[in-house]
């Protein structure tokens, strides 16, 4: 509905045991509706929103809502707000991210486009498939799943060829060594420090779901990596079809020292940032750095030293598998 206008009407105050103090404040909300069986009709209900705003939030005259509408006999009787609409932004963000794509990188952008789409799908069907079984084979599920990621995606970017099989390899393997490590030191360690209780709103076993979240988040890692390392090898290829299988070698450790702590950075930003607001909760609740840590960034980290090994790892197994499997003109 569209808020056509909102008034308050009553203010009350709360205080916990704690002495914490806060003010819940009721409004008087009329709006239009404006879609579904019935739109255009006007509607008049309550609703509440504190200081916090943790939970709930003001509204104001001309912002758009979700309301869930109770009915009977096909009257209205009553209504509930959910949330802002804010599909608006979302969307127009997509069409500003897309229009650039396909701006600066043509038909690299559309297959980028492409690829991002068929991935969204896979991942809605793999995660209806992980709740049609009660995430009884969660981890058999985002394992295949991460193949076809890696599959679709380098074969819609790079295309059929050697590039793309060399560095589909190498990013399965590395990510699977490096799943395999992580293994062996939970294997000897008891999973010590692994606080897997701190996974929110969890319905199925835990461990399995980390290991399937550490799969996908790491595979992104590896083949961001192996893709500029190989893409170089087999550009310097092309411009110099002499070079041994040594050099090719070498210049792709050097390309991977390059990037690999710019990469690994990328990762721990995006770590701190996914965790902060919760991290500040706790510490402002007046918990310990030791628990705020432990309830928040444990297993965030662990899974960025997780992709940081495959990102590791894919230097050198990139360079060598190029260097093995790159042919002479392959380029052309």
């Amino acid at each position: 509905m569209q808020v056509q206008s909102a008034k308050k009407v009553n203010t009350y105050k709360n205080v916990d045991s704690f002495q914490n103090v806060d003010h819940n404040y009721e409004q008087r909300l009329t709006g239009i509706i404006t879609n579904g069986k019935h739109r255009g009709q006007k509607i008049t209900f309550n609703s509440s929103y504190t200081d916090s705003q943790a939970m709930d939030r003001p509204y104001k005259t001309g912002q758009k809502a979700f309301v869930v509408l109770h009915s009977s006999k096909g009257k209205i009787t009553s209504a509930t707000i959910k949330d802002y609409k804010r599909d608006v932004a979302v969307v127009t963000l997509i069409y500003v991210a897309m229009a650039l794509m396909f701006l600066f990188l043509k038909v690299a952008g559309l297959t980028a486009i492409g690829s991002i789409i068929i991935n969204t799908l896979l991942f809605a069907a793999a995660i209806y498939l992980d709740g049609f079984n009660n995430g009884a084979n969660v981890l058999w599920i985002f394992s295949i799943l991460a193949v076809l990621f890696s599959a679709i995606t380098l074969w819609l970017v790079i295309g059929w060829n050697r590039q793309m099989l060399v560095t589909l390899s190498t990013t399965i393997a590395c990510t699977l060594i490096s799943i395999l490590i992580s293994l062996v030191v939970f294997a000897f360690t008891h999973e010590k420090g692994i606080y897997y209780e701190s996974m929110q709103y969890v319905t199925q076993p835990p461990r399995p779901l980390f290991l399937a979240e550490t799969i996908i988040g790491s595979l992104g890692a590896v083949m961001d990596e192996s893709t500029d390392i190989i893409s170089s090898l087999f550009a310097l290829k092309m411009e110099r079809p002499e070079i041994s299988a040594k050099q090719i070698f070498l210049s792709g450790r050097n390309i991977g020292k390059s990037i690999m702590g710019p990469l690994v950075n990328v990762l721990f930003f995006i770590f701190m940032g996914e965790t902060l607001s919760m991290t500040l909760l706790f510490l402002k609740n007046g918990n310990s750095w030791g628990y705020s840590f432990s309830m928040n960034m444990s297993l965030g980290m662990v899974q960025s030293l997780i992709s940081g090994i495959g990102i590791v790892l894919a230097v050198p197994i990139a360079s060598a598998l190029t260097a093995m499997f790159i042919k002479k003109g392959e380029a052309k």
